[in-house]
């Protein structure tokens, strides 16, 4: 990368570290590090612009809809004032920004307008987050932060769920395992991603398993 470049990654940190100083702990600036760090080893193995890879990762959550009563046009902007004011190339911008679009699970049955190898890559890193002791972690962290119940054995998850219902959705924490989390591992682009996925999922299975057998009062 060109010293520009590198200047453009250091000042977009910055941003994101500052913007998300308060931001709900599983989607705070040290989710977008790890996600930006996995983004990065998943890199090593693929054919794509490193530059649009750091900028989409480290962007890719700049204003997660969740937390803007749904609004999926205010991360979009965000980025591209930010971009556009340090004098990143419009064609790269208008790549982050496509990849910022089309990033997030959405429910799983919503169908991606935008495709890129950089997508590729950065959504299987964010995917990655969601999976493993860290995604369990974020995922009671985020039932929390909603008041939600840990476990209702009489509300079943719901697999067929559209966008605008898997949005508003105040379905127990553990229905989110069945509805998203467990989804992933077979949603991977990349052989790297692929692989740690599969790692994770395992890890995931285990803590339900344990979690039924406590929940049941079993040994």
């Amino acid at each position: 990368m060109t010293s520009d470049q590198l200047e453009h990654i250091q000042h977009t940190k910055n941003f994101v570290k500052q913007t998300l100083e308060s931001a709900e702990g599983g989607h705070d600036w040290f989710h977008i590090l790890r996600v930006y760090n996995n983004s990065l080893l998943i890199s090593k193995n693929e054919s794509v612009n490193d530059y649009v890879v750091a900028l989409g990762a480290l962007l890719h959550d700049i204003a997660d809809s969740k937390f803007y009563d749904g609004d999926e046009t205010i991360g979009p902007q965000k980025a591209r004032e930010f971009l556009f004011k340090i004098n990143v190339d419009s064609t790269v911008i208008e790549h982050v920004v496509k990849i910022i679009e089309n990033v997030s699970f959405k429910g799983g049955n919503e169908a991606q307008s935008f495709s890129s190898k950089e997508l590729d890559v950065i959504q299987d890193a964010d995917r990655l987050d969601a999976l493993g002791a860290i995604g369990i972690a974020r995922t009671f962290n985020y039932g929390g932060y909603k008041n939600r119940k840990l476990y209702d054995p009489s509300i079943p998850p719901d697999l067929k769920m559209t966008k605008e219902a898997y949005k508003a959705s105040t379905a127990p924490t553990i229905n989110h395992f069945y509805e998203k989390l467990l989804l992933l591992k077979d949603r991977m682009h990349t052989k790297t991603g692929k692989q740690i996925a599969q790692n994770r999922h395992l890890y995931m299975e285990g803590f339900l398993k344990q979690f039924y057998a406590e929940w049941n009062g079993k040994k």
